[in-house]
């Protein structure tokens, strides 16, 4: 009741109508809503599901486009035949539809409730070339996503890798043309694993790293070796190109615990600048490179092209901001990391989708250093400084009031840039509970009213982000509407 009590407090404030200053909803769909054989999962569930979302004000949906399962059966062939089946299914029910390309696996990160592999022709050149994935230090390879060390070269059966996910795109874009701009208004284009913009510096399969670890750089494939190499014999320097810095640390460790991150580590000296600044352009180049692709194809749809990145709060109140660089963001006390990326999205005319939204500094470990609300700030002031959209995520699973109230915080302008949308993260049984769903329907309401609204004194949901659950007070059993 007390929980109650401070979302209703919290919305009850005077809304401004202005328009301008709306914020839709869209909500992601599960990650298995199209099965492995191609088609969709539980269709009388999900209408009934979409029917309800309606009914609340959502503005639409958001699915996930998996590479593995449209391009499974060999190069070139593609099946779009469950995606077909939901984008009428969307359109009948009056919604929006925003999608995913998604060219990482699913499995093995936060939130992944299924398992789909990257198509099994890729993972047959995989086992055949391992160097085609990212590699860490210790020589472990990750299966999530193709490195962007071979992004230019031909090591998918004769065509490269931004070649294969252009075509994949324009399949997309043909298969669904009649639809583009209306129904379809968002493409977000994956540029790593989870979708996102960086390298898989943090993977929680097999247990390999634990929150809040620093992560490990992803620089060891050979053709990233290659590159490291060539820039290195550029700067009249060969030595730096033998490889990764040598005092990095493992996973698990903490910044102080290294020689690299620590308070006056390495990574501040002439060697640790280049290496940054080499791991961090060569990310920026691979996601300049695949939305030059999208912005091509998808030119004069009328629909929005946008890129994710993700929100890595851990250590962000350190010198080194270490969990931040492991991933390829150069972002450090003396340097902007989000700046580039936010001005490589304007280039391309791409809306900058970040997650955390919903996250407060107070609910995290102290000894991890986190800032979910200072690295939003950061970002909001940087998307604002070079006029590109704002678009956010919720990073785990939320239903309480206190997560409803920083995203409706965040949403606002007046701290940085605001949000021109927010996708809630994930449509699922839990949702439907009379109280949650209640909740999701204020907040929807709220959004749309230009989130100016009162955040509550402090959130008393006691929320454990971390094993991705919200702990309630009550275990009362609900009736399961809409059950997907």
């Amino acid at each position: 009741m007390e929980e109650k009590e401070k979302f209703h407090m919290l919305t009850s404030g005077t809304h401004s109508n202005n328009s301008s200053t709306k914020v839709p909803v869209f909500v992601m769909l599960p990650l298995d809503t199209i099965s492995i054989g191609g088609n969709m999962n539980k269709p009388r569930a999900m209408n009934a599901s979409l029917m309800a979302l309606k009914s609340a004000g959502v503005e639409g949906v958001m699915v996930d486009c998996w590479w593995g399962l449209v391009e499974k059966d060999g190069p070139l062939k593609y099946n779009w035949e469950g995606y077909d089946e939901l984008v009428k299914m969307v359109q009948a029910n009056g919604l929006k539809l925003q999608v995913v390309m998604s060219f990482h696996q699913c499995g093995g990160n936060v939130g992944d409730s299924c398992s789909i592999p990257l198509p099994p022709w890729v993972l047959e050149e995989i086992s055949k070339n391992p160097d085609l994935v990212y590699t860490d230090r210790s020589g472990r390879r990750n299966p999530e996503y193709i490195s962007l060390g071979c992004d230019q070269l031909p090591v998918l059966r004769g065509r490269t890798p931004i070649q294969v996910y252009t075509d994949y795109m324009r399949s997309f874009r043909e298969r669904f043309k009649n639809y583009l701009g209306d129904v379809i208004v968002e493409i977000q284009v994956g540029m790593g694993p989870c979708g996102e913009l960086r390298y898989p510096s943090y993977p929680e399969s097999n247990g390999t790293w634990r929150f809040p670890g620093i992560g490990e750089f992803q620089c060891y494939d050979k053709y990233m070796k290659a590159s490291l190499a060539a820039s290195a014999d550029a700067m009249g320097n060969e030595s730096w190109g033998r490889g990764g810095p040598h005092d990095s640390g493992q996973y698990n460790q903490f910044p102080e615990e290294t020689g690299f991150f620590k308070k006056d580590g390495t990574w501040n000296s002439e060697y640790g600048q280049f290496f940054l600044e080499w791991y961090s352009r060569k990310l920026l180049e691979h996601g300049d490179n695949i939305l030059a692709s999208a912005e091509g194809i998808f030119k004069g749809t009328s629909c929005k092209l946008s890129g994710k990145v993700a929100g890595i709060h851990w250590h962000y109140n350190t010198r080194s901001h270490a969990a931040e660089l492991t991933a390829g963001y150069y972002n450090t006390r003396n340097k902007d990391g989000y700046l580039p990326i936010a001005r490589m999205f304007a280039k391309r005319g791409v809306v900058f989708n970040f997650t955390c939204m919903e996250m407060r500094d107070g609910e995290q470990p102290h000894s991890a250093n986190c800032s979910p609300e200072g690295l939003v700030r950061q970002v909001k002031n940087a998307t604002r400084n070079v006029g590109v959209e704002l678009a956010g995520e919720n990073a785990l699973e939320r239903y309480d009031g206190g997560g409803y109230a920083q995203v409706l915080s965040t949403s606002r302008a007046d701290s940085g840039n605001g949000l021109s949308a927010f996708t809630y993260l994930r449509l699922n049984k839990r949702l439907f509970e009379p109280e949650n769903w209640r909740n999701l329907v204020e907040f929807v309401k709220n959004m749309l009213e230009g989130g100016n609204t009162r955040l509550p004194e402090c959130d008393s949901s006691r929320t454990d982000l971390y094993v991705r659950f919200v702990k309630q007070s009550h275990a009362k059993k609900n009736a399961e509407v809409a059950v997907v």
